[in-house]
């Protein structure tokens, strides 16, 4: 089974998605699967390209804006 590792998580977010996993009675990385799993459960398959199947990503409002460059978004430290 694979892992996934998320870097650099908003605060409020994180507060967010613990508040949800509060309400489904789920410890916060069980929420998290459980909306990666639903989602890609439910994604539609990309027009021409048979087999594969396309993400759909819900946003997260924050009240500041957070920006980053590609390189902190895309580094993987040498891994």
């Amino acid at each position: 089974m694979a892992s996934l590792l998320i870097r650099n998580l908003d605060d409020a977010a994180v507060a967010r998605l613990k508040a949800r996993a509060r309400r489904h009675n789920r410890s916060l990385q069980g929420e998290v699967k459980s909306i990666l799993e639903s989602e890609a459960r439910t994604a539609k398959t990309r027009p021409g390209q048979p087999g594969r199947r396309e993400l759909k990503i819900h946003t997260v409002n924050i009240p500041t804006r957070a920006t980053w460059s590609r390189s902190e978004i895309y580094d993987d430290n040498g891994r």
